[in-house]
Order: C-alpha cells, then sequence, then structure tokens
C-alpha cells in the first residue's frame, strides 16, 4: 500500500537537478562566452579554446591569455500526465496534469588561462563540467501522484476484504477510506547538482601547422537532494492510522541526502592549419565518480499493519458491542474475537502478505541509491570532438563541430545507463562570426542534440529531450588586448510521448500518458585579457 509510493519519492530526486545547460546527459559544453554567442567553437584559435581546442591555443600569440566568464542560466521543465485516478484527486481532480519544475542558475563562473612560450602552451581551466543549478518541483512529479491514487485503490482493496470477512461496514466507510479510492496529500521535491572541473595540461606546436595537446581534468561533484511526501489520506482517513497511529508523521517519507565525489578526466587533443582552412579533434575519456551518501532520510514502516489494523477493530468494535447492551469486558473480549478472526480470513492474510511482500522486496531498490554511507556509480562519458573552421576572408570565420558522448558506457546507479541506445549523444553544430569593425564582432550559431533514448529510459524523475539551440552575441574589442563580449542562447527543445498500461488488479487496467518537454534560457559575458 505503501511501498511503491516510497520507492517513488526516493527514486524521484536524482533528475530534479540534471544539467541546464548545453551538452550530453552529465556534461556542460557551454563554458566560454563564445560558445553561447556562435555554438560552434571546436576548430577555433582563441583563449575559448583551452577548452574546446587546447591543442589550438598554442597558435595564438606569446604571452598569458586569461578568460573571465559569467552565465546565468534558466529553465523549465513540464510533464504532462494523463491518468485516470487522477480523477480521485479531492484538491485537483482533473486529468491531463501539467507538473512543472524551474531550475535557476544565477552566477556560473569559469576561467580559462594559457601561457605561451615558443612551441609551449601551458593551459588551465575552471567551469562547471556537469549539473550546474537547482531545481524545484513545488507540487512534486506526476509519479508521485500516480502511485499515491494506486496507493488509495490499495487500500480500498484493503478495506474491502476485511469488511467482506466482518459481513460489516467499517475501514469502507464514509468516515474510514471509503469505496471510491478519492486521496489527498502534499508533495515537493528539490534538487542541487554542481561537477567543479579543474583542468591543466600542455599543447605542443609539432610544427607551424601541426599541434598536440594533453591534459588532466579533476572534477569534484557536490549534490544534495530533499523532498517529502507527507499529510496521505485515503477517503477520510489519514494513512498514518494503519502504520503507527501514535505518531501523526509515520506515514510520511522524507528525502534528505547529500552526495560528493571526485574523478579525473584525461584529454587528448590535435590540430592541424593549412592556409584558410583549420582542422581539430578532442577526446576525453571516460570519467570514474563515485558518489558517497549522507542521508538522513525518514521512510514508513508496515511491519505492524496487522496490529494496528486490529487495534483500530477493536476500538471500533468494542465500543459497538456495548452500544449493543455488553459490559466493557465482555464488549472487549468479543471485539478481541472477531478481529483476530477477520483478520486470520484467508482473502485479508492473502491480501496483506501481498502488501508486505510488495514491500520488503522493494525496499532496498527504494532507498538504496540514497543509503547512508553508500557509494553509487555516476560516471561522466567520454566524449569525442571534431571540428573544421573556414575563413573566406580574413573578417568571416565560419566553422562546424561534431560531438559524440559514449553515454551507453558511463555507468550509472543500477546501469541505468544501459537502457540509452548505443550510440550515445550525437551532437552537430555550425557558427558563424564577422568583424564589422575593428571594434566590433558580431557571431551566432547552432545546435543539435540527439540523445539515444528510449521509452524506457524516460521517465519524469529523469529524462532529457533532443533540442535545437541557436545563440548570438557580439564582442567589443576595448584595446587589442582586452576584450568583452556578450552572448545569448535559446533551446528549442523536442516533445517526447509515452504510454504505459498499468495493472491495478487482476482485468482492471488504467493508461498512463506523458509528454516530456522543457524550455531554456541562458545569458552570458565576459572578459578576454591579454598580457
Amino acid at each position: 500500500m505503501v511501498n511503491k509510493f516510497k520507492t517513488v519519492c526516493l527514486t524521484a530526486a536524482i533528475a530534479s537537478s540534471s544539467a541546464t545547460f548545453a551538452g550530453g546527459l552529465l556534461t556542460n559544453t557551454n563554458q566560454h562566452v563564445a560558445f553561447n554567442r556562435m555554438m560552434s567553437r571546436e576548430a577555433s584559435i582563441g583563449i575559448d579554446g583551452v577548452y574546446y581546442n587546447p591543442a589550438g591555443v598554442v597558435f595564438m600569440g606569446e604571452g598569458s591569455h586569461l578568460a573571465l566568464n559569467w552565465q546565468m542560466a534558466y529553465q523549465t521543465r513540464t510533464i504532462k500526465n494523463d491518468y485516470k485516478l487522477f480523477t480521485n484527486n479531492v484538491n485537483n481532480p482533473t486529468t491531463p496534469r501539467d507538473f512543472k519544475g524551474k531550475a535557476f542558475a544565477p552566477v556560473i563562473p569559469s576561467f580559462q588561462y594559457a601561457y605561451n612560450k615558443g612551441r609551449w602552451s601551458l593551459q588551465g581551466n575552471f567551469a562547471l563540467t556537469g549539473g550546474g543549478g537547482k531545481c524545484t518541483f513545488d507540487n512534486g512529479l506526476g509519479s508521485f501522484e500516480k502511485i499515491v491514487g494506486e496507493t488509495a485503490m490499495g487500500a480500498i482493496g484493503l478495506a474491502g476484504a476485511i469488511d467482506n470477512a466482518l459481513g460489516a461496514e467499517m475501514f469502507t466507510s464514509d468516515q474510514a477510506f471509503g469505496k471510491k479510492g478519492s486521496y489527498s496529500f502534499n508533495s515537493y521535491m528539490h534538487g542541487r547538482q554542481y561537477y567543479f572541473g579543474l583542468s591543466a595540461g600542455a599543447a605542443y606546436k609539432v610544427s607551424d601547422n601541426f599541434s598536440v595537446y594533453a591534459g588532466l581534468r579533476g572534477i569534484y561533484a557536490t549534490c544534495n537532494y530533499y523532498g517529502y511526501v507527507e499529510d496521505i489520506k485515503v477517503g477520510n482517513m489519514p494513512l498514518y492510522q494503519v502504520l503507527d497511529p501514535s505518531k501523526e508523521n509515520s506515514a510520511n517519507i522524507e528525502l534528505s541526502c547529500d552526495q560528493s565525489g571526485i574523478g579525473f578526466t584525461p584529454m587528448l587533443a590535435v590540430d592541424y592549419k593549412t592556409g584558410r582552412w583549420n582542422f581539430s579533434a578532442k577526446y576525453e575519456f571516460k570519467t570514474r565518480m563515485r558518489l558517497k551518501n549522507k542521508s538522513v532520510n525518514q521512510l514508513p514502516s508496515i511491519g505492524n499493519l496487522d496490529d494496528n489494523l486490529k487495534n483500530q477493530m477493536n476500538k471500533v468494535l468494542t465500543a459497538k458491542f456495548m452500544q449493543a447492551g455488553l459490559p466493557q469486558e465482555q464488549a472487549m473480549i468479543k471485539a478481541e474475537q472477531t478481529s483476530t478472526a477477520v483478520l486470520a480470513n484467508p482473502t485479508v492474510v492473502a491480501t496483506t502478505a501481498g502488501l508486505k511482500q510488495q514491500f520488503d522486496s522493494k525496499i532496498n531498490k527504494a532507498i538504496g541509491e540514497y543509503a547512508d554511507g553508500k557509494k553509487i556509480a555516476g560516471d561522466i562519458p567520454s566524449l569525442l570532438t571534431v571540428g573544421v573552421g573556414y575563413s573566406p576572408i580574413d573578417e568571416l570565420r565560419i566553422n562546424v563541430g561534431f560531438h559524440w558522448f559514449d553515454d551507453y558506457n558511463a555507468t550509472s546507479y543500477n546501469n541505468r545507463n544501459k537502457l540509452l541506445k548505443k550510440r550515445g549523444t550525437l551532437e552537430f553544430n555550425a557558427g558563424v562570426e564577422y568583424d564589422v569593425t575593428k571594434k566590433i564582432t558580431v557571431s551566432t550559431g547552432w545546435q543539435n542534440t540527439n540523445y539515444g533514448l528510449t521509452d524506457k529510459y524516460m521517465d519524469d524523475k529523469s529524462f532529457v529531450v533532443g533540442s535545437n539551440s541557436v545563440g548570438l552575441g557580439g564582442v567589443y574589442h576595448i584595446t587589442k588586448k582586452l576584450d568583452f563580449s556578450v552572448a545569448y542562447f535559446h533551446t528549442f527543445y523536442n516533445h517526447v510521448k509515452t504510454s504505459e498500461t498499468v495493472t491495478l488488479a487482476p482485468g482492471v487496467s488504467n493508461t498512463y500518458n506523458s509528454d516530456y518537454t522543457r524550455n531554456n534560457n541562458a545569458f552570458a559575458a565576459g572578459v578576454n585579457i591579454t598580457f
């Protein structure tokens, strides 16, 4: 009756704070303002190349180069769910229903530094390589309510079994669970996820046209998930009364988990220049991440269900028998005998045993990912980028690029990554920038992201959808050694629709439909300094 509901609550938070930026499932690729305004930077020669094209940075002039960047991102996530049981919600009996989450990252800093001398370029980069924001679902998720509705149906099923064995209306009365499966509850979910990355590496100019790079990125991940489902009521009876009537919070579920971990990413890159063309490639190896939990979670217990049901029945039956004229002591004895017989009824025994068995079989799955002290897998996938740049005239630069994220082989909890298609995530981008004057450069770009999604991977607790992003911006060249950049990009997300048949009882099923999408805006500003 409550185990499914607990499972959903505890597994729901992990994606409520997933990345608000461009890139793969756990990778941010917008680490410099230049990306936001042009989208395609893999083959560009500039200080932003410390991330996008590190081998090409060696072709910049000698000296020190520094970039300081600020970004702000805002994203909404909308899941439209259509489920017949939602009409049993006494506070909002409508279906379909929109569940919205809001993610806001007001300050996302990053910097890139390079010191070029002779054939060498020593480089460093700091940025949020994954995550980067907070996401809040003020009313929980559709999967939360789906299980509450199913919990209510389970409760009235148990109530009906008991009352049939009793031969009288008790738990199915309007004062208790009733017969309709109506319910109410309060729910909330909040998540935060930051993957801080600090890298160091060196590029070497093998010839005037060809360079190579090797580097290492260290990553520190810090995440927090908090959520609750409380005040669950079926009909007019609070659920806690059949779990532990002495504690009003005994049916509440609360998740409070902090996660942290470190990982390291080796990186290799090459760049080749010929005439007005430039070609580049970079490979980032998979980052092995193990996140350690520090949790204080509250979970309901179903172990005392029989005793609590018996206590409820004894109270009601004792009062009933006393009203019929029995002395209190005899009424209590008869009530005890009656409730014992009812709970020993084969149908009632089978119903309660089924609930307990289901609870016990799923409890480890429910709390496994967030169990206190446990380490869980959260790898960052390997990444291959390829870029081609062409400058038909000195003032005009045109780029195209490609990204491949091997998400399928980046281990996640319970190998959920294996639900993705083996091909991983594919991204294609293109951008152009033009020097309007010696002081002003304008640029724009586009990027398409296509995840290797499957229907089994999609749910409101962890979802991404394919998208097209466009960016634009400009650079004001204050001096020959100081540039100021601004940019904006918007992501247009696709809609992904799924449908699931839910069996509530033998011969009784409903269809649970979902429609997933997002909306994303990002602003950025920064300065590039040469000294």
